[in-house]
């Protein structure tokens, strides 16, 4: 059994159709208190106020001026929610004292609203309910076990368990534990057994013109896993220029020998517009790249899903057991492991590292991929089926079992990618204050983005907002984008105990994710709670130019 070392680190990013490192024009907000700035610009991480037990702050010593401190920070809030850029959407916002149970501030409340992937916040707490932190994937290597000669075997089957960080590292591992078994020919192929989930691999609602893009890869218990973020079901494509009016040169990364390539794209002349599009159509496994790339110019460099992920991972196995010595007669096919007289013998086999791990790629990076895996694992779990609809009903399980109030969540998937999902602000808030009483609060809340802190590994879709402000490095939330819904929830910890918990949903809304809206209200609750901008930094601000997205090519997070 290998258990590799899990180092998270940083990763450079290359992803899907808006450009990374985008930030948004701070706004002012008039209150009483006076102007409230916002900024998405990213500043020098700071060191991060300890995630401790909420306690109840110290109650002022004159409940007029406290009640006064509550009255200014609501109109305040108004004042916020108050702009153009939330003209004609309907938002949910509550914040509330868990520790008293006071709301401090509601505001449509129990309006049912698209969630976008705060839904993952619900899938994260149910994943830790169900499996528990220290759950791991299995991935194993198996022939049947009929006797006979051990250097000479078959067919050769490639088990998933689910494992949304199989890497093409760990496929060769495994490659080497067979050579080390003995092993030095299969006969026949090389099967790709995936059945721990079942065969549905998309959600019935998800768009199909997201399928290319990473964040609506394809659903497999087997699949592979690109980088330090465990982007699964996806490959890297690299289009380079060569001379002007020759065609472009494209590299399939992992899946050359998998996909098909239609390659159109030509070379431009030096200094010409870059128009590359580079697609997979629907229903083929063909990466097709048309338009063109100046010559002289920089590589461009994206994520495109494959169809059927566990095939892709069978032939990135075969071509690991030829390196080690190991010849392969047939091709890679998909199949089951055998059940008859025999059984099957494991030849190696690989373990994942721990959910509590997994949760920081997952929730940082809001990783669509991992919480579907999530999902029908649960439902692996209480329903020995491994499929979205045994999956949501334990997840609902599991929050009703917490104490969550489930009579207004609608649950399609566990991304929140799906439009059939609904929730209310309040039901957020419910879940965030039934998960301090929970065994597995710290992993949870250590897995959300920490607003302003420049390591993507910590700061994560809040890296880039709310730097320079009261809120850096002090809260932490979990983002959620798509065409017209926006939203941020979480918890503001105070300077000395206790803490606010909030949420934030924006729906219907025209124009760019209303963030700075969101960030705004933020930075106002950490200021309510003692916080203080760093002293000396001024925030900082681009113009929205888009981001990484996390549920839909329109919009970002």
């Amino acid at each position: 059994m290998r258990t590799p070392a899990f180092p998270w680190r940083p990763a450079p990013g290359t992803h899907h159709r808006t450009p990374q490192g985008s930030h948004r024009t701070p706004t002012r907000f008039g209150g009483r208190r006076g102007t409230v700035w916002t900024a998405a610009a990213l500043l020098a991480a700071v060191p991060l106020v300890p995630l401790v037990p909420l306690e109840a702050p110290p109650a002022h010593a004159d409940p007029v001026v406290a009640e006064e401190r509550r009255d200014d920070l609501r109109q305040d809030l108004d004042a916020i929610l108050d702009t153009p850029a939330l003209k004609g959407a309907v938002s949910g916002v509550v914040v509330t004292d868990p520790d008293t149970g006071e709301t401090l501030y509601s505001r449509d409340g129990g309006e049912r609203l698209l969630p976008a992937s705060n839904m993952k916040l619900f899938t994260a707490a149910a994943a830790l309910e169900v499996l528990g932190v220290d759950h791991t994937f299995s991935t194993e290597v198996v022939v049947e076990g009929r006797p006979g000669n051990r250097r000479s075997v078959e067919d050769l089957y490639l088990v998933g368990g689910g494992d949304p960080t199989l890497s093409a590292e760990d496929l060769d591992a495994l490659a080497a534990d067979v050579a080390a078994s003995g092993v030095k020919m299969v006969r026949g192929d090389v099967y790709a057994d995936d059945t721990w989930f079942d065969s549905e691999r998309l959600v019935d609602d998800w768009w199909p013109e997201d399928e290319p893009y990473a964040y609506s890869a394809q659903i497999s218990a087997l699949t592979v896993a690109h980088g330090d973020r465990h982007d699964t079901g996806v490959t890297e494509v690299t289009v380079s220029p060569t001379s002007a009016g020759r065609p472009a040169r494209v590299d399939l990364g992992v899946a050359e020998g998998y996909a098909e390539l239609d390659n159109r794209a030509v070379t431009g002349s030096a200094g010409s517009g870059n128009t590359l599009v580079i697609d997979r159509p629907v229903g083929t496994n063909t990466i097709t790249v048309t338009g063109s790339i100046p010559q002289g110019g920089a590589p461009v460099t994206v994520l495109r899903t494959v169809d059927e992920p566990a095939g892709l991972a069978a032939h990135l196995f075969e071509q690991a057991l030829e390196r080690h010595g190991i010849t392969v007669t047939g091709g890679t096919e998909a199949g089951t492991a055998p059940e008859g007289r025999f059984g099957t013998r494991v030849l190696a086999d690989h373990e994942s590292p721990t959910l509590g791990e997994i949760l920081v790629p997952f929730m940082k990076f809001s990783n669509n991929g991992h919480a579907e895996m999530l999902v029908k694992s649960i439902g692996r779990e209480v329903a020995d089926e491994g499929s979205w609809e045994a999956g949501l009903a334990g997840v609902e399980s599991a929050l009703v079992g917490l104490g969550v109030d489930t009579s207004d969540l609608v649950l399609n998937d566990g991304s929140g990618l799906s439009r059939g999902n609904l929730v209310t602000a309040d039901t957020i808030i419910d879940l965030i204050q039934r998960s301090r009483e929970a065994s597995w609060r710290e992993t949870w809340s250590a897995s959300l983005p920490v607003a302003g802190v420049a390591d993507p590994f910590v700061g994560g879709t809040l890296r880039l907002r709310m730097g320079g402000t009261a809120a850096e490095g002090v809260a932490l939330a979990k983002t959620g984008t798509m065409t017209g819904v926006s939203a941020l929830s979480g918890y503001v910890p105070g300077p000395d105990g206790g803490g606010l918990v909030f949420s934030v949903v924006n729906n219907g809304h025209s124009g760019p994710a209303p963030t700075g809206v969101q960030d705004a209200v933020v930075v106002r609750l950490a200021e309510y709670l003692g916080h203080r901008a760093p002293s000396g930094v001024r925030p900082r601000s681009a113009p929205h130019t888009g981001g990484e997205l996390e549920c839909s090519w329109e919009l970002t997070c």
